[in-house]
């Protein structure tokens, strides 16, 4: 009876160990069929192509082990999530950059000074005012032009009395009332007086006295030393060194006034001589500012340095910039890019396209069914434009993700451990 007990024990504990063992490998087999549920699909297809291969059904056969590692097979709702375009031309400029500053363009800045010595009055225009040509920028007590206003009267009131001496000559002679000699002297008096008169006028022009002006002087008999300093262009004051009272001379620094046409501005940039037989006079340049992000402005090179900066091995170039609104200013920072050749039309993948991996070399993501991605190493060139310049590794029309390349490499990995 007791030996009856024993063995029904016994039976009973193998059953219970089977069980376990049993439900044990079950749930072996579904977790390595299925992988957990954690894991995306991303992962478990990167597992399963690590383990067993590609599927049948994709494009690459399970004789290429490594092709399989490189691969991530994705569900429908998880490719919706990365932009897959075909491989698109795109091109290329040849260009140099080089950096530089902004500055007034010189060929069209003038210095005004006061044409004559006198002490400044009055002030018409602060730095940083547009004036048009001709405008009024500040006026002076002139001697010179007090002196040149008397000589004007003195000369019209000679003028008028030796005309008056000429005719009254000129009627004594037709009755021999005087000699040929006394009429001669006199028409060369009223000559002499008239030359006088213009040689005053011109030199009233010289302070920009018009010709209805030095009438009303000569009307009036009435001077004004005030002289009024115009602005010989357009543009803006740039620069202002007058103050009332102070004395100032032709040609004395720093000049009173300093007006510039910003319509145009220079861009002077240090170029780098080994690019220095890619430059051309009258090239189109383009030129990126700190100030103004993702705007382009467009000039061309004017001058080219004719030394190379023995401590920098730069040539300075001069380039005009267009600047229509009147936006930069001296002194700004600036990226100066130049064509040196004809472009170039390449596949192009954009940035988010395109990993770089530690060793330095650089893999995208393609496809040929749309469900699975496959890492591919390229070789890249230029970066313009947001795109990558591909040289070596894609031909365009072919599948590619042109987002997410990064996110897709970290899955991978993360597969792979």
């Amino acid at each position: 009876m007791r030996m009856r007990s024993q063995r029904k024990a016994i039976f009973v504990r193998a059953a219970t160990a089977g069980a376990v063992l049993l439900i044990a490998y079950g749930i072996f087999l579904v977790w390595f069929s299925g992988g957990p549920p954690s894991e995306s699909a991303a992962f478990r297809a990167a597992k399963a192509g690590k383990a067993n291969g590609p599927s049948a059904s994709a494009p690459y056969r399970a004789s290429d082990a490594s092709l399989a590692a490189q691969s991530v097979e994705l569900s429908s709702q998880e490719f919706e999530q990365f932009k897959v375009e075909p491989v698109r031309e795109h091109d290329f400029k040849i260009q140099r950059e080089a950096v530089g500053n902004i500055d007034f363009n010189q060929d069209m800045s003038v210095q005004v000074f006061a044409p004559f010595p006198g002490k400044i009055i009055s002030l018409f225009a602060k730095a940083g005012d547009d004036v048009q040509k001709g405008a009024t920028l500040f006026t002076l007590d002139s001697p010179d032009l007090l002196q040149g206003e008397s000589t004007l009267i003195s000369a019209a009131g000679n003028l008028t009395v030796t005309t008056r001496a000429l005719e009254r000559a000129k009627q004594l002679y037709e009755v021999q009332g005087v000699s040929q000699k006394d009429l001669d002297q006199a028409t060369a008096d009223q000559q002499a007086a008239d030359g006088a008169l213009k040689a005053a006028r011109d030199a009233l022009r010289i302070f920009g006295k018009t010709d209805a002006e030095m009438d009303r002087i000569v009307t009036e008999r009435r001077v004004d030393s005030v002289l009024a300093v115009h602005s010989p262009i357009a543009g803006r004051v740039t620069a202002r060194n007058a103050a009332p009272g102070l004395f100032v001379q032709p040609g004395n620094a720093p000049a009173p006034y300093t007006v510039s046409d910003v319509s145009t501005m220079w861009m002077l940039a240090n170029v780098a001589e080994t690019d220095f037989p890619f430059l051309r006079l009258g090239e189109e340049v383009a030129v990126e500012v700190k100030a103004y992000p993702g705007r382009v402005f467009r000039g061309s090179i004017v001058n080219i340095g004719a030394s190379v900066d023995l401590n920098t091995r730069r040539v300075l170039v001069r380039s005009e910039i267009r600047d229509a609104k009147r936006e930069l200013r001296p002194g700004m920072f600036a990226t100066f890019l130049i064509r040196t050749g004809k472009s170039m039309r390449s596949p192009a993948v954009p940035f988010a396209g395109v990993v770089r991996e530690g060793d330095g070399t650089v893999a995208v993501w393609t496809t040929t069914d749309r469900r699975r991605l496959v890492k591919r190493s390229v070789k890249v060139g230029l970066q313009q434009d947001g795109f990558h310049q591909i040289l070596e590794g894609l031909k365009p029309g072919e599948l590619v993700a042109t987002d997410g390349a990064l996110f897709l490499n970290n899955a991978l990995t993360a597969a792979s451990r």
